[in-house]
This record gives structure tokens, C-alpha cells and sequence, in this order.
């Protein structure tokens, strides 16, 4: 719809020098001035002779050349009263003759232009060089010079200013600068991301001023910047709210194209036509903003530089050369009639390339950092069932050849070896699914290695009876790589006073508990009954967090006063901790685990000093 109001590219035509034309569209088609070559040249080095002059030539019977015969000529050199050039690996001097009577030996016999450019071989003049619409690339430039080509009639490339707006922004310079920023100002990442992707796209970008969000104050920037811009972009302010202010000024200043699409993340972002300038409006969240710029912005430029829209304008914006089919690893749902964009980590475990969704908020950036690529399911799109194949269009190099996927209970620990393993020349993904999952994973043939910390409450033991569970008679192996320490964390100070699992039973505890699976949810579920206790009498029971950090930030926070995790989670946020257990933390390798290719890097970054030592300094850890 966007494209279909702007189906030509505007009539802004210039006339550049030719060397200053990479990137740009060209106006109009081009032919070449003159012949490339302008002459007959040497293609090689060697000597230029009559091809007739070297019939019967082989290495058992040479034919020799005596002086006259033959003339030196170094690549590029002009070739004059010869037809044919002879490499001069196919020739060596005569001995016998002296340097008056100078002679060669001619080891095969040539043809008539054999190692010689013909006058035109390259581009002969009047021939098309490029057609209107086409991008002048570095060798279409250089091309461009040798056909006699000064000056080039291009498409300027479209001048575009982001805008951003909220009271709740605050510039980069501010954020920083100042070591406590108040709680509910978020910093312009936006502007940043814009401003980036800008710059990989080959398009400059203007970044004003934070707008506060007050409608006079945007509409007047608004209705300057048409006046100076081929496109203008407003940042936030697209949804429904009471300083949401877009769409009523896009509907005073000019005409709306649309308002909200149908896709997720990015529903709210908006359209107009001003003044005759293409005005987009982008929500505030940050993947919201980014899927914008991918599936409007993008279009739009290319459109207006001149450049033909492809197939495939999508790969383009998120800067992906590589597509694949990878399968989900778990059941996802989309919502109906709603396209969406999931980013996606990938693995391959013994032949099959898995993936699965990150987190999928539209405020979320980790996820877009740390994806390996992104798909985009269309608006049919519903259900897509754990072993459906999906289209993953890879935005990063990845060898997945050398990368181990580890599936399992969740430590800050571990993830430290991610790092020191791609030094090592392998990879290292990380999935946190809980012991349980980690350990199911692993009987599917969907990790390489999982780690579980499981108290089996019948007994006391840990790990064994569920090993032997999920393993099925298969023979796998388990390595202790340390023992490390769970207790109770509360807020610093411990304002509510809480002592052990019977204080969470008081009435007056939120408790952030763990998935069902997770090693620690375990733990909890066997210390309640240890102390008498069922899960109803405990409040936020049901509250759930996948890793130890996100729980404990939950009490660091406020939202909830206690947890149960490791102490290094504790410690981290300045939280206090009260010890409940020491427990073995084991990882578990499938029976081809040798065979991967970084399964010894992996092990030997296990054993390094220099992982050991961050993880001692993280606190409450042991080593067996």
C-alpha cells in the first residue's frame, strides 16, 4: 500500500562525475564512447610472432625462431606485425645463437589470436553498459571510465530525517553521562539503531532533537521537515494512548495511508502522505521500530532512490545474504491474521539444523543482538509444530559445524565458556530449559550435552534415577563440574524477616518460584515437603522465571521478596542469601559427544584457569 503511492521515483535527476557515482541509481541508460581495448594488446607476457611460424611445435620437437621472427611484448603492450603472442613458458632462447642472431625455442603451436585482445574484446563503442534503474557498483564505475564515460545522470540518493519523541527519552549524552537515571526514562536506542542500519544501507540520515510529547511542538517539526526531506520518520507515539499524538497529526497535516499492519511486533506503526513527502511512523519499542524500518522504510527508499524493488527487499534490509530451512525445536504459535517476525537461534545436532525462538518482546534488543537469523511467517501462518521446517534468513556467519548445543539447568557459570570456547576456535550455544528439559532434550537427539542438578526425594541422590530415566538403556556419561550453593534470596537487609520455607507460608511473602523441570523447582518442591508444607499456602507459586538471575532481579526489583537460587545470583545483585543446600552440578553428553568436532575445546576450556577463577569470584562455588 506505502509503495503503491509512490509508484515512480520522484523526477530528481543530477549529473555527477562518474567517480563520484558508486551506490547511486542511473537515470538513464548508458553506452560506451569507444572501444575497451582501443588497440590489439598482448594478453600475456611473452613474444609476438605469426601463428603460421609456430606450426608443429611440441616439447619433442620445438620449433626454432631466428631474429626478426619474433618481437618481445610484456601484457598490455601493443601488438604489431604478429598475430599470435607465446607465453613465455612456452619458450626459451636459443644458446647456440649469439646476441646479434638472437633466436627461440617454441614448445606448442598457436593460433591465429591466440593471447591477443582484439580491438573491442572488452566493451565495443556504442554497446549498452547499464540501463536505467541499475546501481552503479565499483566495477560498473570503473567500467564506466575506461568506455570514455566523465559524467553520469543519477537519482540523488533521498534525504530522510528520524525524529524522536516521548517524555520519557532521554539522548545518549545524558544517559552516559549521569550514574543514576530516574526510574521510567529509557535512552533514544532507537535513533541509534536508525542511524546504523541507515549507514548499511548505503542512505544518510538526519537525527533531530528528542520532542517532548506535545502535539504543537511535533506537528510544527513535522511540517518543516517535509519541506526539507524526501522522507520523513517519527519515532513512538503510534498507539491509542494519551500522549499518543501521530496519528491525529498526520491527519491534520495531510492524508493517512494507513494506520496499525498486520504483524508482530510493529502493529501500530502509521503512514501519510504530506505535502507530497512520505511521512512513517514507527512504534517506540525497539524491535517494533526495527521490523518498521525492514518492511516500510526500507521499500520506500529504495523506491525513491530509483532502485528497483526485488523479491526479496526483506533479506536486503536485515543485511542476510544466506537463507536456510532449519526446524523448530519447540511448538510455536502465531497469532491469526497477524504476520510476525521471530528471531532465531540455530544448532545442528547429527544432521539436523534446529532452531528456536528467542524472546519475542517488542522491547526486547538482546534478541535481536544475539539471533542467528530471523524469520518471517506470514499472516496464514497459525501453528507451527515442534519439527515444522521454517525459512530462516541468517543475518551473521555461522559455522554450525562447530558449534556444541547445550540444553539444561541454567548457571551464569556456564555461560561464561561461551565466550572462551569461540577463542578457541569452536562455538557454544546455550538453551535454558531446566534439568528436566535438559535431560530430555538430550534422549531426542537435540543436544549435544545437557547439565542437571535433579534431588531425587525418594532417596537423596541426585541426577541418577533421572539420567537412567530419559538415557533408555543408552550408555551416557556425566561429568561433575562443580558443587555450588542454593539457598533463599531476599531483598537486602531481609526487610521481611524471612528465616526458612515456613516464613513463605506467612501470608505476607511473594514468591518467585522456577519452572516445572528446573532442578531448583525440584529443590523447592522437597524442601516444603520437608517442612510440612503444600503449594497453596505458598503465595506466587505459580509465578514463574527461567534462569536464577531473572528470579532473583524479581526480588531485587520489588516484585517479589524471595526466591530460591544460587548464591552467585544473589551476589550479583547485591541481594541477601540464606543458605538451604550444596548440590552437584553435573553436565550429561550424549554417546557421540567425541565426535563433535569441539567437543575437545570444550572440555579442555572446562579444565582452563581462567574460566575456574571468574567462576571462584562469582561466589558460592566449589570445585570436586
Amino acid at each position: 500500500m506505502l509503495l503503491d503511492e509512490f509508484p515512480s521515483p520522484p523526477m530528481k535527476i543530477v549529473e555527477i562525475d562518474v567517480r563520484d557515482s558508486t551506490g547511486l541509481i542511473l537515470a538513464e541508460d548508458i553506452s560506451s564512447l569507444r572501444n575497451v581495448p582501443h588497440y590489439t594488446a598482448s594478453a600475456v607476457d611473452g613474444y609476438a610472432v605469426m601463428a603460421s611460424s609456430t606450426a608443429g611445435a611440441t616439447t619433442a620437437t620445438p620449433v626454432i625462431l631466428g631474429h626478426g621472427s619474433f618481437s618481445w611484448v610484456n601484457t598490455g603492450m601493443p601488438v604489431a606485425d604478429a598475430d599470435a603472442v607465446v607465453m613465455v613458458e612456452d619458450t626459451s632462447l636459443d644458446g647456440t645463437a649469439g646476441e646479434d642472431d638472437e633466436k627461440i625455442k617454441i614448445f606448442r603451436c598457436h593460433t591465429q589470436g591466440e593471447n591477443v585482445r582484439a580491438i573491442g574484446e572488452d566493451v565495443m563503442n556504442g554497446q549498452r553498459l547499464a540501463c536505467k534503474g541499475d546501481r552503479v557498483t565499483p566495477a560498473l564505475s570503473s567500467l564506466l571510465l575506461c568506455a570514455g564515460i566523465e559524467r553520469v545522470s543519477v537519482h540523488p540518493r533521498p534525504r530522510t530525517i528520524f525524529i524522536p519523541t516521548g517524555n520519557e527519552i532521554v539522548s545518549k549524552e545524558r544517559w552516559l553521562s549521569e550514574e543514576k537515571i530516574d526510574a521510567g526514562l529509557v535512552v533514544d536506542s532507537n535513533s541509534e539503531y536508525a542511524a546504523s542500519i541507515f549507514s548499511v544501507w548505503g542512505y544518510p540520515l538526519d537525527v533531530g532533537p528528542i520532542l517532548p510529547d506535545d502535539p504543537d511542538t511535533i506537528a510544527g517539526a513535522v511540517s518543516r521537515a517535509v519541506s526539507e526531506y524526501d522522507l520523513v520518520l517519527l519515532s513512538a507515539g503510534s498507539a491509542k494512548g494519551r500522549r499518543d499524538h501521530s496519528a491525529d497529526i498526520f491527519s491534520r497535516l495531510g492524508r493517512m495511508i494507513f494506520r496499525y499492519v498486520r504483524m508482530k511486533p510493529g502493529r501500530p506503526a502509521m503512514a501519510a502522505v504530506i505535502e507530497g513527502t512520505p511521512v512513517v511512523c514507527s512504534p517506540g519499542f525497539p524491535m517494533s521500530c526495527a521490523v518498521t524500518l525492514w518492511s516500510l522504510v526500507y521499500p520506500l527508499l529504495k523506491r525513491l532512490s530509483g532502485a528497483r524493488n526485488g523479491i526479496d527487499d526483506i533479506s536486503e534490509a536485515i543485511g542476510s545474504a544466506v537463507t536456510t530451512e532449519a526446524k523448530f525445536m519447540v511448538h510455536h504459535s502465531s497469532p491469526a491474521g497477524v504476520a510476525e517476525w521471530l528471531r532465531l537461534k540455530c544448532a545442528d545436532v547429527e544432521g539436523n539444523l534446529f532452531c528456536w525462538p528467542l524472546s519475542a518482546g517488542a522491547s526486547v534488543l538482546w534478541a535481536l543482538a544475539e539471533s542467528d537469523g530471523i524469520a518471517f511467517l506470514p499472516e496464514k501462518t497459525l501453528e507451527q509444530p515442534r519439527g515444522a521446517r521454517v525459512t530462516v534468513r541468517l543475518t551473521r556467519h555461522v559455522d554450525f559445524s562447530k558449534r556444541m548445543l547445550f540444553q539444561g539447568s541454567d548457571d551464569p557459570a556456564v555461560a561464561l565458556l561461551v565466550s572462551l570456547v569461540r577463542q578457541r576456535g569452536m562455538d557454544f550455544a546455550i538453551r535454558t530449559v531446566g534439568s528436566m528439559g535438559g535431560l530430555a532434550a538430550l534422549g531426542r537427539g537435540e543436544a549435544h550435552l545437557a547439565a542437571a542438578h535433579l534431588l531425587d526425594p525418594a532417596n537423596g541422590t541426585y541426577n541418577t534415577s533421572f539420567i537412567e530415566r530419559f538415557a533408555e538403556g543408552r550408555k551416557w556419561r556425566r561429568k561433575l563440574i562443580f558443587r555450588r550453593e542454593q539457598g533463599l534470596i531476599v531483598a537486602r537487609d531481609n526487610p521481611k524477616g524471612v528465616r526458612g520455607f515456613s516464613d513463605l507460608a506467612s501470608g505476607g511473602i511473594i514468591f518467585e518460584n522456577r519452572q516445572p523441570g528446573a532442578g531448583t523447582r525440584v529443590l523447592f518442591d522437597f524442601m516444603l515437603s520437608q517442612n510440612g508444607l503444600t503449594p497453596s499456602v505458598v503465595p506466587g507459586y505459580n509465578r514463574i522465571s527461567i534462569t536464577h538471575m531473572e528470579a532473583a532481579n524479581k526480588v531485587a526489583s520489588g516484585v517479589a521478596d524471595a526466591t530460591l537460587g544460587i548464591k552467585a545470583a544473589a551476589d550479583a545483585l547485591g541481594l541477601d542469601f540464606i543458605p538451604i543446600a550444596h548440590e552437584p552440578y553435573e553436565l550429561v553428553f550424549s554417546e557421540r559427544f567425541d565426535e563433535h568436532p569441539a567437543s575437545e575445546i570444550f572440555m579442555e576450556t572446562l579444565e582452563s584457569g581462567e574460566w575456574k577463577r571468574t567462576v571462584l569470584k562469582m561466589g558460592g562455588y566449589e570445585w570436586p
